[in-house]
């Protein structure tokens, strides 16, 4: 598997759900699992994949010995693996810029650079691809498909690519002509392509040109979460809190959520809203608030990561996920998890298989404000939502896509054959 992030050093919602197929995948038994990501820290969970650092394979030789690697690299990969990948470099890269390991330096981010970074990552993919045996190739979102188209080539292995979100999601459809050619290139090589939700599923026939018998979906599912954080202490408080946690930028929908909670606050004003996350329109956002006259009932936290997350969702109230285009969009499901009732928008792919949320078209903000009211001042409503909400996340299983993903796996394999 090639990925681009994975817990819990996280940007958003593609580690996690790549953390979570992957432990999914293993529990189904019978799998090896070797995960790719540009730079591992050494704190990833351990037992189900091995993890392996782009920045820790060699691309030119150095003549090092054993404990140099050891003491270099050793909290992130086994120095071992080190000496494999660099008895299978197959050309010399010397003309980039390298560390003294003979390595490519990764940012494990997504930097301004970022195109070079997936660049530099494809060449890493063809030493690994050369070193360590696989059956099939998995690559995560358009950023790796590159590395396994890379793999394919060298191994002569079948490659499944996995579509998190397009484009057309992320810029409303003002797509990067870079971006989109690299997702296409990524799909029209693939031997097969899940995708996220049947929304996503449909983008890629028809904007992508792809055969549907070509595309699958297999839904993302929610990890268990520890007694730890599911007995977080809350923080009391007289107002009712309603929250947006995710990034803010366009696709998300930020603005949707002021203007509904302008509207909640016009019948209710015992009510606090939360815009937990950073993006391109969080200065934007703030001036909106200003502009409805409620930024003293606005709170913005900024980014937030682990214990922090499951902290925010254990202070709200409700939980709202107000997306233009959403492929999946895992936090209703986590949020649901803590016993916080959710509104989403019929614009996700988590509405294909979530029932106990209320669903509203993200543009119609008066339906969004009217349910926010709803689930803020009737308590039998509100207690519905989290009893029910909380079973039927319990039924969403990463095992169960995980096995999906294994039988794909199988079928491919079988027409290769």
């Amino acid at each position: 598997m090639f990925g681009w992030e994975f817990p819990p050093h996280i940007l958003g919602g593609l580690g996690t759900a790549s953390y979570g197929l992957t432990k999914g995948m293993h529990n189904c038994g019978d799998i090896e699992i070797s995960f790719v990501i540009p730079k591992p820290h050494g704190d990833e969970e351990k037992g189900f994949a091995e993890v392996i650092g782009a920045n820790c394979t060699p691309v030119a030789w150095r003549d090092v010995d054993y404990d140099y690697v050891a003491n270099r690299i050793g909290k992130v990969m086994d120095p071992h693996l080190y000496f494999n990948l660099r008895d299978h470099i197959y050309a010399d890269f010397n003309y980039l810029r390298l560390n003294d390991l003979g390595c490519i330096e990764f940012s494990g981010r997504y930097p301004d650079n970022l195109l070079e970074e997936i660049n530099n990552y494809s060449i890493v993919a063809g030493v690994i691809a050369r070193t360590v045996p696989c059956d099939i190739i998995h690559s995560h979102d358009w950023l790796t498909y590159p590395a396994g188209i890379h793999a394919k080539n060298v191994t002569g292995k079948p490659l499944v690519i996995h579509v998190h979100a397009t484009d057309f999601d992320r810029s409303r459809g003002n797509v990067n002509p870079t971006v989109f050619g690299i997702e296409m290139d990524g799909m029209n090589n693939a031997d097969h392509i899940i995708t996220v939700s049947e929304l996503t599923r449909r983008t890629v026939i028809e904007k992508y040109h792809q055969n549907p018998d070509k595309v699958t979906t297999v839904h993302n599912a929610v990890i268990p979460l520890s007694d730890e954080l599911l007995n977080l202490p809350r923080n009391e408080r007289k107002d009712k809190v309603i929250t947006f946690l995710g990034r803010i930028t366009m696709q998300k929908g930020p603005e949707y959520f002021v203007e509904a909670a302008a509207k909640v606050l016009q019948k209710n004003k015992n009510v606090r809203f939360v815009m937990a996350g950073g993006g391109d329109m969080e200065a934007k956002m703030i001036r909106l608030a200003a502009q409805r006259n409620i930024a003293d009932r606005f709170h913005f936290t900024g980014f937030l990561r682990g214990k922090e997350v499951y902290q925010m969702f254990r202070d709200s109230d409700v939980y709202v996920m107000p997306s233009v285009s959403e492929p999946f969009g895992i936090s209703p499901l986590e949020a649901m998890e803590m016993g916080v009732p959710s509104i989403i928008s019929k614009q996700s792919g988590c509405a294909e298989i979530l029932t106990n949320v209320i669903k509203t078209d993200y543009w119609d903000i008066d339906a969004m404000a009217d349910a926010m009211h709803a689930l803020v001042s009737y308590p039998a409503l509100h207690d519905y939502m989290r009893v029910k909400g909380i079973e039927e996340i319990h039924g969403i299983t990463w095992e169960k896509a995980g096995q999906k993903v294994i039988d794909i796996y199988k079928q491919v394999i079988a027409n290769r054959k």
